[in-house]
């Protein structure tokens, strides 16, 4: 629809007309009261005229021009439908562990025994799909830590590449402090750093190699303003079969360093989740999209295309036409006289 900006202004347009009688009285009373008649106006009645003619034009002209001028004033404007306006969410960083470890079946997922790596991705691959507005980067660590995707709106990239990893890929060792240090590294590198910065961090054990101590990494992410969640993840009780036949239960998570992972977290202003079944590894998931909530697009923007160029340029056209009239009057009665 059409509307204009600052509809007030139309309320000068009447202010040439009042100017005019203002200054037509006080003409009024300081002109001369007795006028001696003179042959020469009888002389010059044709031109005069002809030249109330051209001032009756003028007249129009500087009357449409000041119209003009004033509706551009108003900024008259045409405004769009309204739109959807997407939010630029957080930098989100997920890293899970792939090491050796990873592979114990203490898992179900559809009624079946899994591994760890197996349960973890189905679970982290529906996280990242609700994530629409972050930008995800996925970080795999074992005894290496490796950039797999960098910071992206492409979810579908970052889960087929999720789902591509495999256990032992970046060796079976664990390196928590290496995997934390890069994603500092990624968020210092980043121009909007000043938004959100969030990593997921999942893992099973404690910290087996790396250059980088997992709490003095946690430091570093505090300095940066990277928010850390660990998930420690692996079930508390297994059952497995005996030397002597039958089965007893075991403890699969004994290698599971908790107190680092729930310091890392505090250090960071995140939280540390116990993830002992597929069932809380999904609550967890959960949580962390309610503790980080995705940005909802904002609703009722509507486009506003401006229009104030075309009656100003108009006027500006007039107002020069006026002008160059008024010169070629005065040229030619230059050459009269």
């Amino acid at each position: 629809m059409w509307s204009l900006a600052w509809p007030l202004v139309l309320m000068v347009l009447p202010l040439p007309i009042i100017l005019r009688r203002l200054v037509s009285e006080a003409t009024g009373l300081s002109e001369a009261g007795l006028r001696v008649p003179s042959i020469d106006s009888f002389s010059t009645l044709k031109d005069r005229s002809g030249k109330e003619q051209l001032h009756k034009w003028r007249f129009w002209i500087a009357v449409i021009a000041w119209v003009l001028l004033v509706f551009a004033a108003a900024r008259p404007e045409r405004i769009g439908e309204e739109l959807d306006v997407s939010v630029a969410g957080r930098n989100l960083m997920v890293a899970v562990d792939l090491s050796g470890s990873m592979d114990q079946k203490d898992f179900e997922l559809a009624g079946r025994r899994v591994d760890r790596l197996t349960a973890t991705k189905a679970v982290a691959s529906d996280f990242i799909e609700r994530r629409e507005g972050d930008r995800i980067g996925l970080i795999l660590f074992g005894e290496r830590a490796y950039l797999q995707v960098p910071l992206t709106l492409d979810r579908e990239t970052v889960n087929i590449l999720l789902m591509e990893a495999f256990i032992g890929l970046a060796g079976e060792k664990t390196a928590i402090g290496d995997a934390i240090t890069l994603a500092v590294r990624r968020v210092y590198e980043q121009d909007d750093s000043e938004g959100d910065q969030v990593l997921v961090l999942l893992t099973d054990g404690a910290n087996t190699a790396g250059e980088v101590q997992p709490v003095k990494a946690a430091e570093l992410a505090q300095q940066v303003g990277l928010r850390i969640y660990t998930i420690g993840i692996g079930a508390e009780q297994l059952k497995v079969s005996s030397l002597f036949g039958g089965r007893r239960l075991i403890n699969p998570s004994t290698d599971l360093d908790e107190n680092t992972l729930t310091k890392i977290a505090s250090l960071t202003g995140g939280r540390y989740f116990r993830a002992t079944d597929t069932a809380s590894l999904q609550d967890i998931y959960k949580l962390i999209d309610e503790l980080e909530p995705v940005e909802e697009p904002e609703s009722g923007f509507r486009p506003v295309q401006p229009y104030f160029y075309y009656p100003l340029g108009l006027a500006v056209l007039l107002v020069a036409l006026m002008s160059l009239v008024s010169l070629i009057e005065r040229v030619a009665l230059r050459r009269a006289r």
